[in-house]
């Protein structure tokens, strides 16, 4: 049960709810910098939730009558935990969609290719692109041409050098190393437009 609703009345035998928070303040920061958890501190700040948990309680007004302040901070800090829990599932569900896109659209890419790629193009956070960004890639790389595709697998899935590229697709090393170089130019474009 959510905490707006365990307890009825207003505020008219207590101090008024801004002045409350305003007291209570500094303990709410704590408790949620404590208990946000490293997976969400990545994507939402401590003061953007403390500022939403400080904006559900003031337009709950009623929901809250005064019974002191250990009994208001109980209060406040019980829809902080739900506003947390809220916040983890709701990134939960998003990453859980993003896997699903990612097995839909890499009919052709395996996730573990796709991984292994943005390992070896060197992203500026290779975890980072492993849990949010391999949908953005594997669409970028389905936009490629089939040329551009296949350069970047044989090098940088498949472990070729461009001596075997080259012999493989009847090319000259240099043209091996300029289609890759090519390809990688027009995947990076991609990527940046899809930001």
């Amino acid at each position: 049960m959510s905490p707006s609703n365990t307890t009825r009345g207003d505020e008219s035998n207590g101090p008024p709810l801004e002045e409350l928070l305003e007291r209570h303040l500094t303990d709410l920061n704590h408790y949620v910098q404590r208990n946000m958890g490293r997976a969400l501190a990545e994507r939402e700040s401590c003061a953007d939730l403390v500022q939403s948990i400080c904006r559900e309680v003031l337009q709950s007004r009623g929901a809250f009558k005064y019974a002191g302040d250990a009994a208001f901070r109980r209060w406040l800090l019980q829809v902080a935990l739900h506003k947390l829990i809220d916040r983890r599932g709701f990134y939960g569900a998003l990453r859980r969609e993003n896997h699903k896109r990612i097995a839909d659209l890499s009919s052709v890419w395996q996730v573990e290719e796709l991984a292994k790629l943005a390992r070896t193009l060197g992203s500026p956070s290779g975890e980072a692109i492993l849990r949010e960004d391999l949908h953005r890639l594997a669409a970028a790389l389905e936009q490629l041409g089939e040329t551009d595709r296949t350069i970047i697998r044989l090098i940088h899935i498949d472990g070729l050098t461009h001596v075997d590229v080259s012999q493989r697709l009847n090319c000259t090393i240099q043209q091996s190393r300029s289609r890759l170089f090519r390809a990688l130019v027009r995947l990076s474009s991609l990527l940046r437009d899809a930001k």
